[in-house]
């Protein structure tokens, strides 16, 4: 039985794939993620402290750090020499909603759409942690690849809906 998985080897088992053949080159992945909270979670997010910190400060680190070690957390994922990692929290206007964007780079030989991912997850999981406190029915949604850049497959941008 034929798969265009990469991760499923012709026996049907999973497999690392083998990136040995392919060429290094710089590649970039951008994801977005979005926390959907009370009115007055967000005005306390926004103010940027709380008994824990600054919520936005402490989610964008923790983007960052995940985004370091994708690979431990994703089972087939190649660990990578990443060269850059920002995410970024901005306010959804006119919404109490944290828009969570993460963009990772690297020179080499498969892409970072993972580890933006992990970035955005975490991040997103992080501000959840963050303000719990005060508001459980926070939603974490819409975590998806809005671009990715570099390799074989050239660049992919997501169409808008």
């Amino acid at each position: 039985m034929k798969s265009d998985l990469t991760h499923i080897g012709p026996d049907g088992r999973a497999r690392m794939v083998d990136v040995g053949n392919k060429d290094v080159t710089e590649r970039a992945a951008t994801a977005h993620g979005r926390v959907r909270m009370q009115q007055a979670t967000f005005d306390i997010a926004i103010g940027r402290d709380t008994k824990k910190g600054d919520p936005i400060a402490i989610a964008e680190l923790a983007g960052i750090m995940a985004a370091k070690r994708t690979a431990d957390l994703i089972p087939l994922c190649h660990p990578l020499p990443i060269t850059s990692v920002k995410v970024a929290i901005e306010p959804m206007e006119g919404q109490p909603v944290l828009n969570v964007t993460a963009t990772v780079k690297t020179a080499g030989k498969t892409g970072v759409e993972m580890e933006a991912l992990t970035a955005v997850s975490a991040a997103c999981l992080t501000l959840y942690d963050m303000l719990k406190a005060v508001d459980k029915a926070m939603v974490i949604e819409g975590i998806e690849l809005l671009k990715k850049s570099g390799g074989k497959s050239g660049t992919y941008t997501k169409a808008k809906a």
